[in-house]
């Protein structure tokens, strides 16, 4: 009975909280232009490893945790040095000397996904200009091919680039669909929370009337 008498004022006040997350729907895809459109573009590499003699559930958990360690490992200092003095025509103007600046823009700019099922590992890359993201994961895919040995323990890894590079044909960040939807289900909920707390100061209004 109680969960139904809260509702009532939610229902008579639908215009209030329907407009809260008309503007809170508004507010976050106004915000989204903050930061500049980016394309992407994604690779998709094979991670194998030779251990001989081993049965297959052992031999897939040790390739997990090669493509976990080259996914992190993608975002070091060490990885972003390795392109930029890879030969690929990657705009080094684009990541700022400022040290904390550089890893943070490094870091955003790529994104790495591991398939836990066969050991795929997944590079996107993303960037204002789609030849420049292109570029990027290029790089990024090269050098873990050649050097990625180096990054984990053991020998016998093998790492190639099953799918080439995928562009995106428009920008992708940042997603104005999700950043709609997400501002528009935060304003209902506060469009709610305002009409409830304004139910409850008017019972305590009329309350306090009574009560004198």
């Amino acid at each position: 009975m109680s969960q139904s008498i809260s509702i009532i004022p939610l229902i008579r006040n639908w215009r209030t909280i329907a407009f809260a997350g008309a503007l809170g729907l508004v507010c976050a895809v106004l915000l989204s232009f903050v930061r500049p459109l980016e394309y992407s573009s994604t690779t998709r590499l094979l991670i194998t490893q030779e251990l001989g003699d081993v049965d297959a559930y052992t031999s897939a958990r040790s390739t997990e945790r090669i493509a976990d360690i080259l996914s992190s490992v993608v975002y070091s200092t060490d990885v972003f040095d390795s392109v930029m003095a890879s030969g690929y025509p990657v705009d080094k103007t684009y990541f700022t000397s400022d040290e904390t600046k550089q890893r943070k823009k490094w870091a955003r700019a790529l994104v790495t996904s591991v398939s836990r099922s066969n050991g795929y590992l997944t590079i996107t890359a993303y960037h204002i200009d789609v030849a420049q993201a292109e570029q990027l994961v290029r790089a990024v895919a090269y050098i873990l091919r050649t050097d990625g040995w180096q990054y984990v323990s053991g020998g016998n890894i093998s790492v190639r680039i099953i799918d080439d590079p995928l562009n995106s044909h428009y920008p992708v960040r940042p997603n104005f669909i999700i950043n709609g939807v997400s501002g528009f289900v935060l304003g209902l909920l506060a469009g709610a929370g305002y009409v409830l707390i304004m139910v409850e100061r008017l019972k305590l209004r009329h309350q306090v009337v009574h009560e004198d």
